[in-house]
């Protein structure tokens, strides 16, 4: 895919970037998602961005961890909808490139924000998911986990088949602490000093996304950001390219040399 000519050159600049890099850290958001179709709302599906719910509350209310505590069947409802928005989609070009390049390089990892399991459907396998998954369900009581691939059939709130107690996703709801293994996960990769960070869809509002692309930048390791709108990090960043990271990803790929017609050597 040929990028716009206006791109090429900044394009040119990343790809040298990606060629050199041992170690390389994908910092993901909505954005990548919107390109499989699904709204951008900060991550979690985007239909109620600027408005309240048909409840007439925010969605981060409907959304929070003090919610499902208090009326469970409240955030169930819209932890369907958002399941049923993403039930029809399917990774894009972008989560196939970072696959790619995870098999070609090997020495890559993704952090995503996204709940939707699309990174490992397109067959990345060293993914971090900050804010887990919509298809690992564990039980509030017994602590058991299954997956699913869908909620079609669940009854709401679905039941645990081995102790008939409530089952949730595996996300973090507003207003909860992030899991603590993806947590430590992340940490040892930073740790282990990533020689390329690259942000690709995400508005950058969360200090733990944010934080380790601008420490990346001051400590002069190479950054590019993916997005066609201006975040926190746009200031920062050594390349910030203005596309969507279903278009710029694959560009980047084969200006990298490493497109459909590289080598797997």
């Amino acid at each position: 895919m040929n990028p716009p000519s206006p791109h090429s050159s900044l394009l040119a600049q990343a790809a040298g970037l990606l060629a050199s890099a041992q170690r390389i850290l994908f910092i993901t958001g909505a954005g990548l998602s919107a390109d499989s179709g699904l709204p951008t709302y900060r991550g979690v599906g985007g239909l109620y961005e600027g408005q309240l719910t048909e409840l007439g509350i925010p969605i981060e209310q409907a959304l929070s961890g003090q919610m499902f505590k208090r009326r469970p069947e409240v955030t169930w409802q819209y932890l369907a909808r958002i399941e049923a928005a993403c039930r029809g989609a399917r990774p894009n070009a972008a989560h196939y490139a970072m696959a790619r390049l995870e098999a070609i390089h090997g020495g890559v990892t993704v952090l995503t924000q996204n709940i939707d399991g699309f990174h490992t459907q397109a067959g990345s396998h060293d993914v971090i998911e900050i804010h887990g998954s919509l298809h690992t369900l564990r039980c509030t009581a017994c602590a058991r986990t299954r997956q699913v691939e869908s909620y079609a059939g669940l009854a709401l709130p679905p039941e645990c088949p081995h102790c008939g107690g409530m089952l949730r996703p595996e996300v973090v709801l507003f207003g909860e602490n992030l899991p603590e293994a993806a947590v430590q996960r992340y940490e040892a990769v930073l740790a282990a000093g990533p020689d390329l960070v690259i942000s690709v869809g995400t508005g950058s509002a969360f200090p733990y996304i944010a934080g380790p692309v601008i420490w990346a930048a001051e400590a002069g390791i190479p950054t590019i950001e993916i997005n066609p709108g201006h975040t926190p990090v746009s200031a920062h960043v050594e390349i910030q390219l203005p596309l969507r990271a279903a278009e710029a990803l694959p560009a980047l790929l084969e200006a990298a040399g490493l497109g459909l017609g590289a080598s797997n050597a």
